[in-house]
């Protein structure tokens, strides 16, 4: 099995290519088709509900495909629109919604809506990346996480911002080595601890995010054990499966 790190670069070293690699699955194919030849059509909220198949796609283009039976939700989100600062998606913590709400402006834009590129060609790209991650985490969770982590964290501007996501604090706890037991902190707490160790502008820095990725990696690898089979034919001295390169990588990323 690649190391997390190996599995990692692989994936961001060329991601075009791994993009069109995503592309050719067949059932990829077919949904992204049938998506762009028919969500311009779409001219209204309630038409973009009633195709269960363009709604299930862009949902998964926003990383919400396991809410895909909230069709009530989105539709409260979509009539609310979000230029009202009391917008019901302003509201929401989760900030995805907000995505979506942005892709599919249907409160501001109406039945032009689905003809800007972010709602055709944009939600396509979001698609494929979704499942570029979704296809890593199956052989290692720790690649998509960090795939995940590689495209959502320059976008960042509070610590809130990370412990109101799953992954992005899961990310954050292990490669700061904070204990999971602080996620049932109070949350200003929570806060307190995370900026007295971490400045989210510095993943506006690409050789800074990068830094954090390749520190996260080395750790998460270490934690499970996972090493590359051909590092162990370079080195004899091991530490419960990980090897001494690795444990020196990680000793210099501290």
């Amino acid at each position: 099995m690649l190391s997390t790190l190996t599995s990692y670069q692989l994936a961001v070293r060329d991601l075009p290519r791994s993009l069109e690699v995503v592309q050719s699955d067949g059932l990829v194919q077919r949904e992204t088709e049938y998506y762009l030849e028919n969500i311009g059509k779409v001219k209204s909220i309630e038409e973009f509900m009633d195709d269960d198949r363009l709604f299930r796609y862009a949902m998964k283009a926003h990383g919400l495909e396991e809410m895909n039976y909230a069709k009530a939700l989105v539709t409260k989100v979509f009539e609310g629109g979000r230029d009202d600062s009391d917008a019901f998606v302003n509201r929401m913590a989760d900030g995805r919604y907000r995505d979506l709400a942005e892709t599919f402006d249907f409160n501001r834009y109406g039945s032009a809506t689905t003809s800007f590129d972010r709602a055709q060609q944009g939600v396509v790209d979001k698609y494929l990346r979704q499942q570029l991650e979704e296809n890593a985490g199956a052989t290692n969770e720790g690649v998509r996480l960090a795939l995940y982590f590689e495209r959502k964290a320059p976008g960042l501007t509070t610590t809130e911002e990370i412990l109101a996501d799953s992954a992005l604090s899961a990310v954050v706890r292990q490669t700061l080595q904070i204990p999971q037991e602080t996620a049932f902190l109070d949350i200003d707490k929570q806060v307190e601890m995370l900026d007295e160790r971490l400045d989210v502008s510095t993943f506006s820095d690409p050789e800074e995010l990068s830094d954090f990725i390749t520190r996260f990696v080395a750790i998460y690898d270490a934690t499970n054990g996972v090493a590359d089979p051909a590092l162990n034919l370079f080195n004899q001295g091991t530490a419960y499966g990980v090897s001494t390169d690795m444990l020196l990588t990680i000793q210099s990323l501290r």
